[in-house]
């Protein structure tokens, strides 16, 4: 998942960028670390390479360029672009990404990208923010050195001519993105589409702001535990991941772009502005609008429109579902409604008199609750009783097999999952076997290691739908999808449960119902025997 970032710089200290480089330097504060005599501490692990100057003479260099141009002399102008290219730091252990290698990749991305400029190319193998993941900084002089031949990127006649200084466009950014990912796609390395728009855009500035907000925090919160107080936060948030908060709070239960903006008003205290298609949002404490476009494409027109007309088909479906029409999809609130007792087949009724009359009592008042259940719920026939008993067996046969279905799903990646590990672990002992000079003799020497390897990477591609083996990060995300599926499942196969024995009860005594009139009309009709003597 190689990232592209970008930054200007108008600083006329060109030493600095080179110090930054070679240095060790807070990266919230960038000012460099000192060690216990006060001395600036080298960074570990390193490749510094120049191209068309010296590395260690880049910032003199870069002024007597500048003197003979006549350029870069004013305080105001861009004196250096630095681009850092980061890679994702699964790429130093599933795809063997090297520091030289990741050299070499920054050495060619400039060569193609920005000739005729000079450069430091700088490859860090100690990670970002304790990341772990290898970067390589660029650094340009922002004027040009030498005549180049005219590229197809170049978009002005000037721009392959010394003496000019570097032009950073939209579609010359998106040549620089595209570049970069035909490396990383070339050399097998995790890579993501640099040129769709950020979900949650997050620019470099909010970023450190967060960084030095958490480390303000932390050391007040520090001070209020050391005098026995409980801090009341512990997770510092900028202006924009509160307006991301409330904005994804409002959008979730929002029908319409007129109940999000009450929403947000009423709950956040936020104003929405649609302007020219774009939305805006302006905070209680703020004066100037902030754009959705500064927030990330989650958080746009289009995107919470599309949002809002979901959660309202949704809202229609739902009210439709539970029309009562439909007996079976009438919301279920669970009843007392219980079991009317056979009095002929119950024993203890048959040994206590008064138990029995007690039963007869109970079941008259069940009888009566049983009808004013089925008169409640809408049905008019017995028929319609038992129908919609069968249909809600039936569907709680259909959620059961569903969620059974899940369950074997599950089964199957938690398998996957087992054998991805199993690769992973076993993928640096294969790929020394198969850089070793005697191959017999390593995989005898490592011979369970190897097979493990080999049954791991025969399961994966046999389960696998283009015969390539998935990313741990994948097989996750599609887990946390089958869990939640599950827990939905096995919610509506209990609802279907609970409301057909309910169906079922009521069905029983409206059974017991009809053959107590059948037989007290049954022995109305019987002719009275008499017993008086005959004279």
């Amino acid at each position: 998942m190689a990232i592209l970032k970008h930054v200007a710089g108008k600083s006329a200290d060109y030493g600095a960028a080179l110090d930054y480089l070679k240095y060790e330097h807070d990266e919230v504060l960038k000012k460099p670390l000192l060690d216990a005599n006060g001395n600036w501490v080298l960074r570990r692990d390193i490749l510094l390479e120049g191209i068309n100057c010296e590395p260690e003479l880049f910032d003199v260099e870069c002024e007597i360029l500048n003197a003979q141009y006549h350029k870069n002399q004013n305080y105001d102008e861009i004196k250096t672009h630095h681009y850092l290219i980061s890679f994702d730091p699964a790429d130093k252990d599933e795809c063997g990404l090297t520091g030289e290698q990741a050299q070499a990749i920054g050495m060619e991305y400039v060569k193609a990208n920005f000739p005729g400029h000079q450069a430091l190319v700088c490859t860090h193998m100690d990670g970002h923010n304790g990341s772990g993941n290898i970067h390589v900084h660029i650094v340009i002089n922002s004027l040009r050195k030498l005549d180049v031949p005219q590229q197809p990127f170049m978009e002005r006649p000037i721009d392959c001519k010394a003496g000019y200084k570097h032009h950073l466009t939209k579609d010359y950014l998106k040549h620089l993105q595209q570049s970069l990912m035909n490396i990383c796609l070339r050399e097998n390395l995790n890579q993501v589409d640099l040129l769709s728009p950020s979900v949650n855009k997050i620019t470099q500035q909010e970023y450190y702001a967060k960084q030095r907000g958490q480390i303000n925090l932390d050391k007040l919160n520090a001070e209020l535990i050391a005098e026995g107080f409980t801090p009341m936060k512990t997770k510092f948030q900028t202006e924009k991941d509160k307006l991301r908060d409330a904005i994804t709070a409002a959008a979730k239960k929002a029908k319409s772009f007129e109940e999000f903006c009450r929403l947000l008003q009423t709950e956040s205290n936020i104003l929405v502005k649609d302007h020219r298609g774009r939305f805006s949002y302006l905070l209680p404490d703020r004066e100037k609008h902030i754009s959705a476009r500064t927030l990330g494409t989650s958080f746009d027109r289009e995107h919470l429109l599309t949002l809002f007309e979901s959660n309202a088909i949704t809202a229609t479906k739902e009210k439709q579902q539970w029309s009562v029409a439909d007996p079976i999809a009438v919301l279920y609130i669970k009843s007392n409604l219980r079991l009317v007792v056979n009095l002929q087949d119950c024993v203890k009724a048959k040994q206590s008199r008064a138990y029995a009359q007690k039963v007869k009592i109970s079941n008259l008042q069940q009888m009566a609750n049983t009808i004013v259940y089925v008169q409640q719920h809408g049905y008019n026939s017995y028929e319609d009783l038992k129908k919609a008993r069968d249909e809600l067996s039936v569907k709680m046969s259909d959620a059961r097999n569903t969620a059974k279905s899940t369950d074997a799903d599950l089964k199957r990646l938690n398998e996957k999952i087992h054998y991805l590990g199993q690769y992973l672990s076993t993928k640096a002992t294969y790929k020394e076997f198969l850089q070793a000079g005697n191959k017999k003799l390593y995989r005898s020497a490592h011979q369970d290691e190897i097979a493990r390897y080999e049954e791991a990477v025969q399961f994966l591609k046999r389960n696998s739908t283009d015969g390539t083996i998935p990313t741990m990060k994948n097989l996750r995300a599609e887990k946390e999808k089958l869990l939640s599926a599950r827990t939905a499942q096995y919610e509506s196969y209990t609802y279907f449960k609970d409301y057909y024995h309910e169906l079922q009860t009521a069905c029983r005594n409206v059974d017991m119902i009809l053959e107590t009139e059948h037989t007290q009309q049954h022995s109305c009709t019987q002719p009275k025997r008499s017993y008086e003597q005959s004279i």
